[in-house]
């Protein structure tokens, strides 16, 4: 069987790590007889070429890497197919899956982790900020700028905006001072994030003290079938191109 090796980008801080072994939990709570593993691209272990190695090691002939990434920024592109090149496994046939992102099950579970920490649809008086961790890579940035928009046009809140904590603007801060200007009395933070890390914290910092901080995406039922899809749609092509 197809091996499933999701690859995260990798923490300093161990609460990442734990998290996407969380998320990873619940995939294979969803698929038992699929060997589910992760790995990282950098600053955690396993690395994605060593992972790759064991599952080679173990008899798999084939895997899928799913990079539980929510767009398609520098590590997407060049990141993780230069750590599968480098793992130098010919005999290994590895397929690289789509990115998480977008999908509207990432943003039914940002939803959720706003209602979780109170803030739901309708409330006039709240504003929202959507922070992502920003690109150098435009088109990154423009998805969660896009979502912040339909966002705003269906929740009911004072406003939606989005920001991000490195790299782009807007900022955290001019985020919240746009939403204060639109009427907004209270201040809430949806986490584009996978897993908590110096950039959620970040985030977290820079709203202020009184906002309200929703958690990073996590362990969500839905994050974890949208990592089952993209193992599943990356199998699937690549069966059509070997059948072709």
């Amino acid at each position: 069987m197809t091996a499933l090796v999701a690859v995260a980008h990798g923490s300093r801080d161990p609460r990442s790590a734990a998290t996407v072994h969380q998320l990873l939990d619940v995939v294979r709570a969803l698929r038992p007889a699929l060997d589910v593993r992760g790995s990282f691209l950098d600053l955690s272990a396993p690395r994605l070429g060593d992972v790759l190695r064991a599952v080679h090691g173990d008899g798999h002939r084939s895997a899928v890497v799913v990079p539980l990434l929510l767009g398609k920024a520098f590590h997407a592109r060049v990141d993780v197919p230069g750590a599968v090149a480098e793992a130098r496994l010919p005999s290994l046939d590895v397929t690289i899956a789509d990115v998480l992102g977008p999908d509207p099950r990432l943003e039914s579970a940002a939803l959720r982790r706003l209602a979780s920490v109170g803030v739901r649809s309708g409330e006039r008086d709240w504003g929202v900020v959507l922070a992502g961790a920003g690109s150098s890579h435009a088109p990154a940035n423009a998805l969660v700028t896009s979502i912040a928009r339909r966002w705003a046009q269906g929740s009911g809140w004072a406003g939606v905006a989005a920001a991000f904590a490195s790299t782009a603007s807007p900022d955290v801060p001019t985020a919240v001072a746009r939403l204060r200007a639109r009427g907004a009395r209270r201040i809430a933070v949806a986490s584009w994030f996978l897993a908590p890390g110096l950039l959620p914290d970040r985030v977290a910092a820079l709203a202020g003290e009184d906002a309200v901080i929703a958690p990073p995406l996590g362990p969500d039922p839905e994050v974890a079938e949208l990592v089952l899809h993209r193992f599943e749609a990356a199998v699937g092509a690549e069966l059509a191109v070997r059948s072709a």
